[in-house]
């Protein structure tokens, strides 16, 4: 399957709440995916494509960006089928890898921070607050706009406070196993999820007066 040609909106946008891979794998696909069954492929990637899309678009904020990352990831996927543990969860590894080549993407294009500069080893200040989610339909609209100046704020950190805050928030891991898929220890993911928070609300208001 070339990924570029899925329709990554089919059933979830980048700028829709968290989207994982399907929770339960039976150790017969795992399997299969192990000996590369083209069948087991062809459903594993149509099962994490909006996860791997998604949180490569959270961490690239380009949708083109995006797609050549999920592409690579799959590539990954495929020359390592082989190490797949039939018997353990794969969204931990898919997310390591996911993270991994948009962070060598990111290197590699050359990408540089605008405006905001922030350093990972500042003391955090008081926590900024993410957009609260509304049920009412009066509020869409100014969600949508708040959901897009998040994106934009978010694209503005640097790369080791981007991941940490998409991973808590938009994938919904905690912060130990952010720590096991970026390498870091526990209390450096703690610290560096409190300066995002600060970080974001401090970008927020630049875009906000911009």
């Amino acid at each position: 399957m070339n990924p570029k040609a899925h329709d990554a909106h089919s059933s979830s946008s980048p700028e829709s709440g968290p989207a994982t891979p399907s929770d339960e794998w039976t150790r017969e696909e795992l399997e299969g995916v192990r000996r590369r069954d083209p069948q087991a492929l062809e459903r594993f990637f149509e099962r994490t494509f909006d996860s791997i899309y998604g949180l490569s678009f959270r961490l690239l904020s380009d949708r083109t960006a995006a797609e050549d990352a999920t592409q690579e990831v799959f590539l990954k996927v495929h020359r390592a089928a082989h190490r797949i543990d039939p018997q353990r969860d794969p969204t931990p590894w898919i997310l390591t890898i996911t993270t991994n080549v948009c962070r060598d993407l990111f290197r590699s294009s050359g990408h540089k921070m605008s405006k905001a500069s922030v350093s990972i080893d500042e003391e955090p200040e008081l926590g900024a607050s993410l957009v609260r989610e509304t049920s009412t339909p009066e509020a869409e609209l100014l969600q949508k706009e708040q959901q897009s100046q998040v994106q934009a704020a978010i694209g503005r950190l640097p790369e080791a406070l981007r991941e940490v805050i998409v991973l808590h928030d938009y994938q919904g891991l905690g912060h130990q196993e952010i720590a096991e898929i970026v390498k870091v220890s526990y209390g450096a993911v703690r610290k560096r999820y409190s300066r995002a928070l600060s970080a974001l609300g401090e970008i927020l208001e630049e875009i906000a007066d911009e």
